[in-house]
């Protein structure tokens, strides 16, 4: 008896020890698998893209064509430069401009250091052009046509647009023509989206007079006459990546695309010229 009490107390001592240990494995493999430093998925990771809203169309198509061929997601974030510039200091892997000029504001004042100075590129010019209502009520046919009295006209006079009107009048060397041109400005838009807001709320405006681009972001709203050739000026989108971005490889694939024969399907497509 004395022995198979021994034996029993053996045993349970021993399925006590077990359950303890189970107890203690149970208790400290999540926290060891929690605190393991797994890297991140680079072959997941979002690329992300910065710029203002004139040329965002054309990159969002193709954003969505390279990802239909990589699998790469991209994502295109695309508004004036002041709703977007912090966030983009952040976590910008791209960045893409209207024009030169702004371009140069992004590396001098916007985005300071962010800018990889040796990845810049050209990538489409656009023309520019004067939107009209559908049926060209006024009959605006050229330049000349908009120094004609109680003509309303809208531009823009900041972002990718800084001086595109005065340039386009300019070209003529006419002061006459400009003050009379300047004299009909009704409404001077910051920027493009404001510019497409006030087109498309206030209808007693007759003619924007911006680049050919707009007039497919508003087709219901407006017909398009080309500025005259000797007037019309051309000013360039531009791509580049940011230094302190961790998808430079994608990043260099994604601007190779946009200069690539499809890239430049799509720009032609939403009104910009062939490179």
């Amino acid at each position: 008896m004395k022995i198979n009490r021994r034996l029993q107390r053996l045993i349970s001592a021993w399925f006590a020890l077990v359950a303890l240990m189970v107890a203690a494995i149970a208790f400290v493999a999540p926290s060891a698998i929690a605190n393991q430093s797994i890297p991140p998925d680079r072959s997941v990771a979002v690329l992300r893209v910065y710029g203002p809203s004139g040329p965002a169309p054309a990159i969002r198509e193709a954003a969505k064509a390279f990802e239909a061929a990589t699998g790469k997601t991209v994502k295109v974030i695309a508004a004036p430069t002041h709703r977007w510039k912090d966030q983009a200091m952040k976590d910008a892997d791209v960045v893409f401009s209207g024009s030169q000029f702004m371009m140069t504001d992004f590396v001098r004042k916007d985005l300071p250091g962010l800018i990889d100075l040796s990845s810049i590129q050209e990538l489409y010019p656009r023309p520019s052009g004067i939107l009209v209502r559908p049926g060209n009520p006024r009959q605006i046919r050229s330049i000349g046509d908009l120094a004609k009295p109680n003509t309303r006209i809208l531009v823009v006079e900041g972002s990718g647009q800084t001086g595109l009107w005065e340039d386009v009048v300019g070209r003529a060397g006419n002061v006459d023509l400009l003050g009379k041109v300047r004299n009909n400005i009704q409404y001077y838009a910051a920027y493009s989206a404001e510019a497409k807001q006030k087109w498309n709320s206030d209808p007693s405006i007759d003619a924007w007079l911006t680049w050919t681009i707009w007039h497919k972001e508003n087709p219901g709203s407006s017909e398009l006459v080309n500025t005259d050739p000797e007037s019309t000026i051309y000013r360039t989108g531009l791509i580049a990546l940011a230094s302190r971005s961790e998808h430079q490889s994608t990043g260099k694939e994604f601007t190779r695309f946009l200069k690539s024969a499809k890239g430049e399907e799509i720009f032609v497509k939403w009104g910009w010229d062939a490179a």
